[in-house]
């Protein structure tokens, strides 16, 4: 029972179902990325170089008994897998390389928006530190980064130790340090 307890709490805890729903988000995208690879990008970039489709590209390594290679050899890979031969589909490869590089800029460049965002808030709102003091620190409870002057953390609400630089501006502003 101790384990089904211990599941439960790990199952229903927020990073695990804000985890889930990223995947399912992801693996969407993935699909998306995938198709614009192979159905939208592949074929003007195969047009130029000379080769229809990325994905029949491939090398046979095997055929099976009594399977004799067709003269000029086989047209696309569904042709060569259909008699059982083992191939080494590098066409295949370099589709899912581009979806992988394709996936990993648009990832990039929405994080680096979101911190630009983030940054321009900060500005905004006058929350960035002053020169020499951390942006985050960690919670002493949950171990979640927070903001360095945060006196409450936000995800398990802990009372925060009050940092000394703070403490030294909220004297000097004349408010209480807890």
């Amino acid at each position: 029972m101790k384990f089904i307890e211990d599941f439960k709490k790990f199952a229903l805890r927020g990073n695990v179902v804000d985890l889930a729903i990223g995947f399912t988000v992801g693996a969407a995208f993935t699909t998306v990325v995938k198709s614009l690879v192979n159905d939208i990008l592949m074929p003007p970039i195969g047009l130029v170089s000379g080769n229809a489709d990325f994905s029949d590209l491939f090398f046979v390594l095997n055929l099976p008994d009594g399977v004799e290679r067709p003269e000029g050899g086989f047209q696309t890979l569904a042709a060569a897998q259909n008699v059982g031969a083992v191939t080494i589909n590098y066409g295949v490869f370099l589709n899912n390389c581009l979806a992988l590089f394709i996936i990993a800029s648009a990832m990039f460049l929405i994080i680096r928006i979101a911190n630009r965002v983030d940054e321009e808030l900060d500005e905004a709102f006058g929350d960035t530190p002053p020169p020499g003091e951390p942006a985050e620190k960690k919670c002493d409870f949950c171990r979640t980064k927070i903001a360095y002057r945060a006196t409450r953390c936000p995800h398990c609400t802990s009372q925060l130790s009050v940092p000394d630089a703070v403490a030294r501006d909220q004297s000097l502003a004349g408010r209480p340090t807890s």
